[in-house]
This record gives C-alpha cells, structure tokens and sequence, in this order.
C-alpha cells in the first residue's frame, strides 16, 4: 500500500510532460516517406527558422518601440511580397527574444501614425508631445530596420542534350549495338540552373526623446535559388529549391538584433 502515493506520483509526472509536449503532426503527403520526399525535407530543413542565442539576452534591456522603416529597393517581387510593418513584426519577434521590453505596435492604436511621423520628419518637439501619453512615457529608444538592397545579381545555368551525338553514333556506328548506343546517348539530358539574389538591412537606433540617431549598422545576404533535372531513356529526376525571401529577410533581422543586443543594450 506504501507504494501507491509513488505510483500515483510518478504517473501524474508522465501525463504531465505529455501535456506539455508540443503537438506532432502526421504528413499527409502522398510520398511521404519516399526518396523525393527525404531529399525535399532535407532541403527544407536547412530553410526553417532557427533561434538565435542572443549574447546579452540575460540582461533586461530598455523600452523601444519598433516603426515601420523604408524599403528602398524597386524590385517588384520583392515589393510585392514586403512591406515595412512585415519586416517591423520580425523586428518586434526577435528584439523582445533578445529580451528588450517592446512596445507592441498593435496596442498604441492612431498614436502609432503620429508617433512614426515625429520619427520620419526627425521633428524632437512632436515626439515629445507624443512620449507624454500613456504606454510612450517609457520609451527610451526607437528602432527602424530598412531594406536597400534587394534585387537578383547572378544567373548561371548549363546543360548537356545527347541528342546531336546520339545521331553521330547511330550513323557512323554500322551495327545494332552502335544504334542502340546511339539511342541511349541520345536520351540524356542534363539541366542546372542558379540564381542568386544580394539583399541589404540597415537598422537605427535613435534616442526617443530626441529624435537622434544613437547608432546604425549594416548587413548584407545572399540568397541562392537553384534546380537540375536530368533525363536518361525516358527516366527523369529534379530537384529545386532554396532560401525564401521571408527566411531570408528574418535571418538579416536576427543579424541587426544580434548587433544590438551584443554592442548597444
């Protein structure tokens, strides 16, 4: 009877971690588990956000509100996928993992407009009308992220078609077995292609009261999109892949937030 309380204790302890165990979820895929199916996880793998340990993430750091910076560059895929308040909510993300005290944008409704065009203009006497109200009065620092660069640099591709030396063989070879070669040389085709895309951040620190900057900084990726197929007697494989502009985008985050935590908390 003695060893019941332990029983029921250590059965209280596994349902527990159980419950707090994230959820698993099942691949509804209908090639999940085949080759195509492991090499394209692996691929997506390597794309999945990963955490950052943030060097001085112990130490609370100040209030900071994070507005919507610019995106200076004119292409239109990036344009059209990115917007300022995009990149400010991964700003917000990784700044409060970095265990700044963030001001959530969302929770200072119309003054958030009035507080961002105080900021733009770099006009102190308007932020500070703004700093006395409610949740601002203690902001200490305010933080822009603004794209650049974005725009592909580099596009590389080859390829190999049998076909003109297949012919060559089957003409010149004079028997069946030089026909068949001809055949299966023919059938071979190869494919490579590669692009690369450059996208640049630059992030601002600026001293809520004044208006001034407090420090900057810059930093750069590069983004490569490839595929290759080959094609040998009507059997083919492909593959494609590679970092997305939103992955991309939130690893140059983590990059300026890293910066700041590290040099400036």
């Amino acid at each position: 009877m003695k060893a019941m309380p332990y029983f029921s204790a250590l059965a209280l302890a596994l349902v527990s971690s159980l419950a707090l165990s994230q959820p698993a979820f099942e691949n509804p895929s209908p090639t999940a588990g085949s080759s195509t199916s492991e090499e394209a996880n692996q691929m997506a793998d390597k794309a999945m956000y990963k955490p950052v340990e943030y060097q001085n993430a112990a130490k609370r750091g100040p209030a900071l509100v994070v507005v919507p910076g610019e995106i200076k560059s004119n292409n239109a895929t990036f344009t059209q996928k990115f917007g300022p308040n995009n990149i400010a909510d991964y700003g917000e993300l990784e700044l409060g993992k970095a265990n700044f005290k963030i001001l959530e944008r969302s929770d200072l409704g119309p003054l958030l407009n009035e507080f961002t065009l105080a900021y733009t203009m770099g006009d102190p006497n308007a932020a500070r009308k703004v700093l006395q109200k409610g949740k601002f009065k203690t902001t200490k620092w305010v933080v822009k992220f603004d794209v650049l660069k974005a725009e592909p640099v580099a596009q590389s591709s080859s390829g190999f078609d049998g076909q003109a030396i297949g012919n060559i063989i089957g003409i010149f070879g004079g028997s069946r077995g030089s026909a068949a070669a001809g055949v299966a040389v023919g059938s071979v085709q190869t494919g490579e292609s590669t692009g690369v895309w450059i996208i640049g951040m630059r992030w601002k620190l600026m001293n809520a009261n004044t208006t001034e900057q407090v420090a900057t900084g810059y930093t750069e990726e590069k983004m490569e999109l490839g595929s290759k197929g080959t094609s040998v007697l009507g059997i083919s494989s492909s593959q494609s892949g590679g970092l997305t502009l939103d992955s991309l985008v939130q690893r140059l985050i983590q990059k300026c937030v890293w910066e700041i935590d590290s040099k400036h908390k």
